[in-house]
C-alpha cells in the first residue's frame, strides 16, 4: 500500500498543497524573474531611472497563480478523461487520481484560482496598457486549451515557448521599460527552451502510455532518440543565446550560466543512462532544478554587470 495515500486526508491543506504542485513554481517564476532582471539592468543606464516594485510584485504572483491554475486544471481533466490512471501512472501520483481532492472540489478550486489570477493581473493594466487585457485572456484560454486539447496533438512545447518563454519575458519587461528590445526577445526564447526541457522530459517517460492513450506528444511523434536530442538541443541552444549579452556589455550573464549548461548536460547523460521507467523522475526532478540554476544564474549576472 501506498503511504503517501494512506496520509493525505481527503480535500485536506496537505492534500491542496500537493494539488498545488509547490515544485513547479520555479518554472512560473524564472521568466518572470529573468524579465525583472533585464529591466533592471536596462533601467540602469537611464538618467532618474525607477523600479516598479509594485508591478513586479504583481507579475510574480499572476504567474504563480496561473501555474497553479494549470495544474489543477491538468489534474482535473486529465482524471476526468481516464489519461491519468494510477495503476499505470509513471509521474508523480496526481491529487484527483488518488482521491485527495474530489472532482467537485477541484471544479471550485480552478474557478477560484482563474479569478485570483485575474485579480492580479487586472491592476497591470494601469503600468502596460490596455493591451495587458488581451494578454491575460490570452494566458488564461491556452490555459485550459492545453490539457483539454492541444498537448495531445503535439502542441505542448510551442506553448512553452510561448508562455514560459516569449510573453511572460517581454510583458514583464515591457511593463517596466515600456518597450521590447531584440535583446530581451533573444532572452525570451532561450527562456522557453530551456523550460521546454522539463516537457521533454515528462513526455520522455510517458511515450508509452501516451501513445497508447492516442495522446500524440512531440516525443511520440519523433521517437526516443530524436527526442533525446531535442532534450539535448533546447538545453543547449537556450545557453548559446546567451551569447547576445557579451554584445550588450554583461557577459556575465553568460558566462555564470555556463553552471547551467553543465548541470543539463548531466542530466542528459542520466537520461541516456535510465532511459525508460519511474526512475526517470529523478531526472525530472534534475531539469526542475536547471532551469531554476539557469534563472539565478542569467540574472545574477545581468543585476551584478548593472553595479
Amino acid at each position: 500500500m501506498n503511504p503517501q495515500k494512506t496520509e493525505v486526508k481527503k480535500n485536506s491543506l496537505k492534500a491542496w498543497i500537493l494539488a498545488a504542485r509547490p515544485k513547479t513554481l520555479s518554472g512560473a517564476a524564472v521568466p518572470v524573474i529573468l524579465g525583472l532582471a533585464m529591466a533592471w539592468y536596462d533601467l540602469r543606464k537611464i538618467e532618474g531611472w525607477e523600479f516598479n516594485f509594485k508591478a513586479a510584485t504583481l507579475c510574480m504572483l499572476f504567474a504563480f497563480i496561473m501555474q497553479i491554475d494549470a495544474n489543477f486544471i491538468n489534474d482535473f481533466f486529465d482524471f476526468a478523461k481516464g489519461t491519468d490512471d494510477r495503476e499505470t501512472r509513471l509521474g508523480p501520483r496526481r491529487a484527483c487520481a488518488e482521491g485527495w481532492v474530489s472532482l467537485h472540489a477541484m471544479k471550485h478550486a480552478i474557478a477560484l484560482t482563474t479569478c485570483l489570477a485575474c485579480l492580479c493581473g487586472l491592476p497591470l493594466l494601469f503600468y502596460g496598457g490596455l493591451e495587458m487585457l488581451l494578454i491575460g485572456l490570452l494566458c488564461v484560454v491556452f490555459c485550459f486549451l492545453y490539457t483539454t486539447h492541444l498537448s495531445y496533438h503535439g502542441w505542448g512545447d510551442v506553448l512553452v515557448l510561448v508562455f514560459f518563454g516569449i510573453i511572460p519575458v517581454c510583458i514583464t519587461y515591457y511593463i517596466q521599460m515600456h518597450t521590447v528590445t531584440l535583446t530581451v526577445f533573444i532572452l525570451s526564447v532561450a527562456c522557453g527552451l530551456v523550460i521546454d526541457a522539463l516537457l521533454l522530459v515528462n513526455n520522455f517517460r510517458d511515450r508509452t502510455t501516451d501513445r497508447q492513450a492516442g495522446k500524440m506528444t512531440l516525443v511520440v511523434r519523433l521517437g526516443e532518440k530524436k527526442s533525446m536530442m531535442a532534450y539535448l538541443l533546447c538545453g543547449l541552444t537556450g545557453y548559446l543565446f546567451g551569447l547576445v549579452f557579451v554584445f550588450q556589455g554583461c557577459a556575465l550573464a553568460f558566462v555564470l550560466s555556463t553552471f547551467y549548461l553543465l548541470l543539463h548536460l548531466l542530466t542528459y547523460a542520466e537520461m541516456n543512462k535510465i532511459w525508460e521507467g519511474k526512475e526517470l523522475n529523478r531526472c525530472l526532478g534534475h531539469t526542475a532544478r536547471n532551469i531554476f540554476i539557469y534563472g539565478l544564474t542569467v540574472a545574477a549576472g545581468l543585476i551584478l554587470s548593472s553595479i
